[in-house]
């Protein structure tokens, strides 16, 4: 028992001396309960939706107060107005809007003659969860339309029809979680194949050995983040082949789209491998990793929108989107998969991905020459 003890009070002391890992066990799964909490909060809320009116009558109107009830109530949509039915298409192809709601000129005309009033639905089908929850509500609020109007001749049974159209090929929910997995694969990927190895060659000495040959900081760091690149954006790219395949789905664009993909991957793979680095550069105990990594996974991974519509998070959660590479990554790989956009579609999310891997190459570089 004595011995047992002393065995015991030696690793206490021994654990003492590393707060960071008391912190880890502590502090990151309440913020883990916070971050995943928050991203998945069932209701949606706060999806942009557009609306082209060209009815003036009493059931356009009341079609406009019951969507407008549907944001000011529950708050599920947000309404923006247009007058050109291309312009309000084109904010959905964008990706701007998930839907765009038109009312044609002889909307209340054809219901007050007893014909059938048909209503527009176009919508970005590549989000499944947003589609489907605008098209129930959307439906639900067209079928009180005609309560407290009495129209001039006996109006047929479905007088109002709404027309969903979708703008996109349809995509199935396990084909639209495809550009999520490839990030997530990227994520692992800079753990395992670069800061891992890092760390490790630090933990056994092999850093120190770089020292007595006559490298540079700059090529032990940029070869190490070379291999590492190399290594995650192939894996990434294996999974985007072996998730298409998975999933019986194909891919339009020819060569112009898979080059545009690969040129995603490689970005975003490149910039969370240099991220990485300059996070953990200096660190020299492979259990510090863990905790940390796993944090910073949920963080990135959960709010990009691979799973839930961004719209509809928090509002302190949703301003972070905005600053967050895999957002950008996954709504880069989403347009050029699934609505067959072309670079000019996808160049903010490219010039952002941009700017976030030169900066944390520059700091992982500075990291590494402080750290050596």
């Amino acid at each position: 028992m004595q011995k047992s003890w002393a065995v015991m009070r030696r690793d206490l002391i021994k654990l003492s001396k590393t707060p960071a890992l008391i912190v880890t066990s502590v502090v990151l799964p309440i913020l883990f309960l916070l971050i995943f909490g928050n991203s998945l909060q069932g209701q949606l809320k706060h999806l942009p939706m557009v609306i082209v009116s060209h009815d003036r009558g009493p059931y356009g109107i009341r079609v406009l107060e019951k969507m407008q009830a549907l944001a000011a109530g529950p708050q599920t949509i947000n309404i923006t107005y247009m007058r050109d039915v291309g312009s309000a298409l084109n904010e959905v192809r964008t990706g701007h809007c998930k839907a765009a709601l038109v009312i044609p000129p002889d909307f209340s005309r054809d219901i007050v003659a007893g014909r059938i009033g048909e209503l527009g639905l176009f919508v970005d089908n590549v989000d499944s969860i947003s589609t489907a929850t605008i098209k129930a509500l959307t439906a639900q609020a067209i079928a009180t339309v005609r309560s407290g109007y009495v129209s001039a001749r006996e109006p047929k049974l479905n007088e109002i029809a709404l027309r969903p159209s979708n703008l996109f090929v349809t995509v199935d929910y396990d084909r639209s979680l495809i550009p999520g997995v490839i990030v997530m694969a990227l994520f692992m990927g800079s753990m395992t194949s670069g800061v891992f190895n890092w760390i490790m060659d630090r933990f056994s000495g092999v850093t120190e050995a770089y020292l007595v040959t006559p490298l540079s900081p700059w090529n032990i760091a940029g070869g190490l983040l070379g291999s590492s690149v190399l290594a995650t954006t192939g894996e990434a790219i294996l999974v985007l082949i072996g998730g298409l395949a998975l999933t019986s789905g194909g891919m339009g664009g020819g060569p112009a789209a898979l080059a545009m993909l690969c040129g995603v991957i490689v970005l975003t793979g490149t910039g969370l491998l240099a991220m990485m680095f300059a996070l953990y550069s200096r660190a020299s105990n492979p259990r510090l990793i863990g905790g940390p990594a796993g944090f910073l996974n949920v963080i990135l991974f959960f709010p990009s929108g691979a799973v839930y519509p961004i719209e509809s998070l928090p509002p302190w959660l949703h301003a972070f989107t905005v600053w967050n590479p895999e957002t950008h990554a996954i709504n880069a790989l989403k347009s050029v998969m699934f609505k067959g956009a072309d670079f000019a579609a996808i160049s903010g999310d490219v010039s952002f991905l941009a700017v976030f891997t030169a900066l944390m190459l520059l700091l992982a570089g500075a990291t590494l020459k402080r750290s050596l």
